[in-house]
């Protein structure tokens, strides 16, 4: 069983006209996985509905525990994509669980998302790696640690 929990970020981010701003909303992720045709072998909880520029190192401990107290082997974590490298080096030291970290560039409703890709990226590599901390992004697989967000070009890279 695969243990999937949300904190949010811009996978599950809803425009809103009255205010032209975006929020987080409930999240997509059984949507996307339904999409992806994956309709068991995971357990969802949500942690967090944050923004990742907004999450704390507080978040990052409620992750942790969370991760921790979680019976599973293996753990898909959606996230923001700004600071989504922060909370995979906090995880780094967990080496005994893989631990994929995954999120979306545009959000899950929008048309031109990469959210599905991503959710089925990481869901494969979630079953495939070796226990560690790693984040799955656009067909790509980093470790924890080794990896920074290119904010310029909108993609993640080695450091």
């Amino acid at each position: 069983m695969i243990q999937i929990f949300t904190t949010g970020g811009t996978i599950d981010k809803v425009y809103f006209d009255a205010n032209s701003e975006f929020e987080i909303g409930e999240s997509l992720v059984p949507e996307l996985l339904a999409e992806s045709n994956i309709h068991k072998g995971y357990q969802l909880q949500g942690l967090l509905r944050k923004d990742s520029l907004e999450m704390t190192d507080e978040d990052r401990v409620l992750v942790r525990e969370a991760v921790t107290a979680c019976g599973s082997k293996r753990i898909l974590i959606t996230h923001g994509t700004d600071t989504m490298a922060e909370t995979a080096q906090a995880l780094s030291s967990m080496n005994d669980k893989t631990i994929v970290l995954t999120g979306a560039m545009q959000p899950a409703r929008m048309r031109r998302s990469d959210s599905v890709f991503n959710i089925g990226f990481a869901w494969a590599a979630v079953q495939l790696l070796p226990p560690g901390v790693y984040i799955a992004m656009n067909g790509e697989v980093f470790e924890a640690g080794a990896v920074r967000k290119n904010l310029k070009a909108q993609r993640f890279e080695r450091t």
